[in-house]
């Protein structure tokens, strides 16, 4: 939806998060690359902070913190790709890591995403590898410079 508003993007727990997070990381992640549903929701959710963008009314993308310092299940759905969505999602992770005194976050990124998040000032760390069937790179951007 290139030229559409700017998304805003809300924080909060799983219990309020759950429905419209859970609902783009399916589709994403189990439709769209064939992750397999059981693997993605996990005991994680209900200890991390979630992010939502928001455009208007429609949740349309979606990420977390984890109380270690991971970002990770950023997902957008499809129409809302290369429009800046990821963007905010990940400003606000890497923000609210920086609120709470971490020093230190880190990401498993897709490979076809690691430049998304280069651009952001994370770097890659140690070898690729597999998860849920798809090619990673473990990525870490330090917030103490």
């Amino acid at each position: 939806m290139k030229g559409a508003a700017s998304p805003g993007v809300v924080l909060g727990e799983w219990p309020e998060m759950a429905e419209q997070a859970s609902a783009i990381r399916f589709k994403v992640f189990v439709d769209e690359q064939g992750v397999p549903a059981d693997m993605e929701l996990d005991e994680f959710d209900a200890a991390s902070c979630h992010a939502l963008a928001v455009i208007g009314a429609q949740a349309v993308g979606t990420g977390r913190l984890l109380p270690d310092g991971h970002i990770g299940r950023m997902a957008v759905l499809e129409p809302w790709r290369g429009t800046g969505v990821g963007a905010a999602l990940l400003g606000a992770l890497v923000a609210e890591a920086r609120r709470r005194g971490m020093r230190v976050v880190a990401l498993n990124a897709q490979t076809h995403a690691q430049g998304f998040y280069s651009r952001f000032g994370f770097v890659p760390t140690g070898p690729q590898f597999e998860e849920a069937g798809l090619p990673h790179q473990a990525m870490e951007m330090n917030l103490a410079e």
